[in-house]
């Protein structure tokens, strides 16, 4: 079977209506891939993934074995390797496209993370193939489960007009772009802001709020207790227009995720020219450093603290994760000091012209699956 041939490639994601990083980059992989030349088969499974009922197994399984090769989200098949180990064995080709392991999901329950854990590794390893968005999360999947053939993928950028920010109101915003769940830890933002009531600022923190309904309220709960309601706004999750809105609007993203295998919305930030902080320890350093020069020097709190020249070139810092105190004291550096807040702004302008596009992405994902032949 040759993929840039005439067969078809299959493409099986998740059929839900809550936007995530994984789902805008099965729809971009998929877009560029036809634009490749690419004939794609796009399943979409509807179903409580990764906890799918005999009816929603039955459906992948005939997904997988309706072509010779297909691409599967993660989260399809993360907790059903029988479907998997059949479909490799009847001789299709399988490659799981991994956003985040299953298990990594923060707020699940010990023994719920522990087969997850188990069933995921089972699925990773009998497939014919896994494609991840960082060099970060291939070396976790080789580390965790052993495959050492991960392919690197990583997530493309459209481009986008540069964000206009605070400069007509002069009130710096914020803005926080991600689901509402323990692992993406809006709460220790919240908590930091908290601490920096004396300075200037609004938030937005836009975002998908049921998938975990009680760490929302939460969310909406702290928010409350330190008097923030007229500073910080929960807008639910936001498309189109109204989200175009938000960035234009934005002059710092945060986002404080425990885990994060990349973090698109990291990219998403640079391609508006707007700086962004990360947590330390995951993905979205890799993704804060996208379209930097080798050997760029990154910005650490130690180098804020010391206020060492080197550390205005890159558009933006990681800090310790679950840390409030850490993260109010990068904001306060930035919210008080203008010529850190035009340093951080003119190092991500200078980013926009040199971040990947999704045509990239979806050629590395076909130069893999050749691999595999």
């Amino acid at each position: 079977m040759s993929v840039a041939g005439t067969s078809q490639l299959g493409f099986v994601i998740w059929d839900q209506d809550a936007p995530t990083g994984g789902t805008v980059y099965d729809h971009n992989l998929i877009s560029e891939l036809r634009a490749l030349g690419i004939a794609i088969r796009l399943h979409k499974l509807p179903g409580p993934w990764p906890e799918a009922d005999a009816s929603a197994q039955a459906k992948l399984a005939r997904a997988l074995r309706a072509q010779p090769a297909c691409l599967v989200d993660g989260i399809l098949t993360g907790a059903s390797p029988e479907v998997v180990v059949a479909a490799v064995e009847s001789g299709h080709a399988v490659t799981v496209v991994v956003h985040l392991p299953i298990s990594d999901e923060l707020g699940l329950e010990p023994g719920r993370r522990e087969r997850y854990t188990a069933l995921e590794a089972q699925a990773v390893r009998a497939a014919s193939g896994v494609v991840c968005p960082s060099h970060w999360c291939a070396a976790e999947l080789q580390r965790r489960y052993g495959r050492s053939d991960v392919g690197v993928a990583v997530p493309g950028v459209m481009p986008a007009p540069a964000a206009r920010g605070s400069q007509h109101s002069g009130i710096p915003r914020l803005l926080t772009l991600a689901s509402l769940t323990p692992t993406k830890d809006q709460i220790t933002l919240v908590r930091a802001l908290g601490q920096l009531t004396d300075l200037g600022w609004l938030a937005d923190l836009v975002g998908f709020d049921l998938a975990d309904p009680g760490y929302a309220a939460r969310v909406r709960s702290e928010i409350a207790e330190a008097g923030l309601t007229d500073r910080i706004r929960v807008t639910g999750p936001l498309i189109g227009s109204v989200l175009d809105q938000r960035w234009d609007a934005a002059d710092l993203l945060v986002l404080p995720s425990r885990v994060e295998t990349f973090g698109l919305v990291v990219t998403e930030a640079l391609a508006r020219g707007i700086p962004a902080i990360v947590s330390a320890g995951t993905g979205a350093v890799e993704a804060l450093a996208q379209g930097a020069s080798p050997g760029a020097p990154t910005v650490s709190l130690d180098r804020l603290r010391a206020h060492a020249p080197a550390a205005v070139v890159a558009p933006g810092t990681a800090i310790p994760p679950n840390d409030p105190t850490a993260l109010a004291e990068v904001l306060r550096s930035w919210l008080s000091n203008p010529e850190l807040r035009r340093a951080w702004r003119e190092a991500a302008l200078v980013r926009r012209a040199t971040l990947p596009g999704w045509q990239q992405t979806a050629a590395a994902v076909l130069s893999y699956l050749e691999r595999l032949q």
